[in-house]
Order: structure tokens, then sequence, then C-alpha cells
């Protein structure tokens, strides 16, 4: 049964992007004449649905809480562990309004998937080209302070079900430099969902919304020192997992 869900599911993933390439470039376009406020919108909604019927197929069942608090205008970072390669298609499911995130430049050479990635908002980052990083950050800080929406993951690569990792050093500066709200995101099974196997599983997914974070409230030594922590302890005790640290990682 596993079996037939894998190759349902992915084909639901690859006829999708082949097929809805064409209709995301013609509202790109639509975007680019003018009609700048509705195109992020249609782009975002036809995504949702591919990202909601795939998990429909996976037949997951989800539990879903603290939707309420996140803010349905103007910019909004939100900040989620990252266990699977699920994560993103649960985020386009059900954080209910347009946003973009920064992904790994190895991405921009997978095919259509780089498209998707660019037609969302996202951002392909060098981390080794420092400099280029700076501007990939700068412009995931201008989409928010025009009030669209950025996803990150702080821990830097997924945990693949083995807790939450250490946040890496900086990795809010996205939300602090634009001084948006930050709304933590809480992942629970999704690694369960495919990778553990690597077949698609109906397995509990859990994800829990926080509630927001003005950060333009902060002080500048709450931001730099202590929200990252605060960040890390909200969405740990979410999952209700004991977080790792940079000690024991290195054992």
């Amino acid at each position: 049964m596993s079996l037939i869900k894998t190759i349902a599911v992915f084909t639901v993933i690859g006829v999708a992007m082949i097929t809805l390439i064409p209709v995301g470039i013609v509202i790109f376009a639509l975007n680019l004449v003018g009609m700048k406020r509705i195109t992020p919108l249609l782009i975002y909604k036809i995504a949702q649905y591919w990202a909601l019927l795939i998990i429909q197929c996976s037949g997951c069942r989800l539990t879903v809480s603290g939707q309420e608090n996140i803010p349905r205008k103007g910019g909004v970072c939100f900040v989620s562990n990252h266990v699977g390669i699920f994560d993103i298609i649960l985020a386009l499911g059900l954080i209910g309004r347009p946003f973009g995130f920064i992904a790994k430049k190895e991405l921009v050479f997978i095919p259509f998937l780089n498209i998707w990635i660019w037609l969302l908002g996202g951002f392909f980052i060098d981390r080794v080209n420092i400099r280029r990083a700076i501007k990939t950050i700068n412009s995931g800080v201008e989409r928010l302070k025009a009030g669209g929406g950025m996803l990150i993951f702080p821990e830097g690569t997924r945990s693949k079900g083995g807790g939450l990792n250490a946040f890496k050093p900086g990795s809010l500066k996205l939300a602090t430099q634009a001084g948006v709200p930050i709304v933590s995101m809480a992942i629970a099974g999704s690694y369960d969902a495919f990778e553990k196997n690597n077949r698609v599983q109906s397995v509990p997914v859990q994800i829990t919304f926080g509630k927001p974070i003005y950060t333009a409230e902060l002080s500048a030594e709450n931001r730099k020192k202590n929200l990252a922590e605060q960040l890390h302890a909200e969405i740990a005790s979410a999952l209700g997992v004991v977080p790792r640290n940079e000690h024991e990682e290195e054992r």
C-alpha cells in the first residue's frame, strides 16, 4: 500500500510541476506589466492546492494548531525546524499566505523545482561566497519590508527525525533587519512520512504555529542574544523534545 501511495504522490508532484509551470509563468508576466498585488497570491494559491493534494494523497493525519497566530497582512518571517523534505509541502499547504524561502544554491540546477522556487519568490543562497550570500539575505529583507512573507530553517540542515539542532548564528538576521514579526512553526512527524523508509507512509504529522514575536519592539541586545534562544525553546516545547546543543553534536 505504501508503494502505491509513493507512486501516486510522486506522480502528482511531477505532473503538476511540469503542467503548471506555463500557468505560473503567465501569472508572473502579469506581475511585470503592473498587476503586482494579485499575482503573488495567484501563484501561491496554485502551489497551495498542489501541496494540499499531495498531503491528501499521502494519507498523513494532520494535527494543526495556532493558525490564528499568523498575521494576514504585512511582512512576517516564519521560523521552523527542518525535519525532512516534506516540510516545504506542509508549509505551502498550511501557512495560508504567500511566502518565499532561501534555498541552497544546488537546487537551482534541478529542473522545474528551480522555476517554482523562483516563481514563489524564493532565493538561492551561496553560503561559500559571503558577498553573494549577503546580497541574497538583503533581497529577503527587502521582500519582508515590502509586506511579504519569508520562511527560514535556522538549523541549516534537516534533522531527519533526530531532534532539534542548534540554530545557526545570525540565522534570524533576515527578520531582525526587516523589523517584522516572527511566527515559529514546529513540525513533528514529517521525516516519518517519507524519508525514514523512502516510501510515503500514512503517519501522524503535527504542526504548531506560535504567537508572533514583534522584533521591532525588542532591544538590540535581545535581538542579538536572546531571540534565537527564545525561538529554539519555543519550538522545542511544541515538539516535546530536549533540544541538542552544539557541544553534544560535536561528540
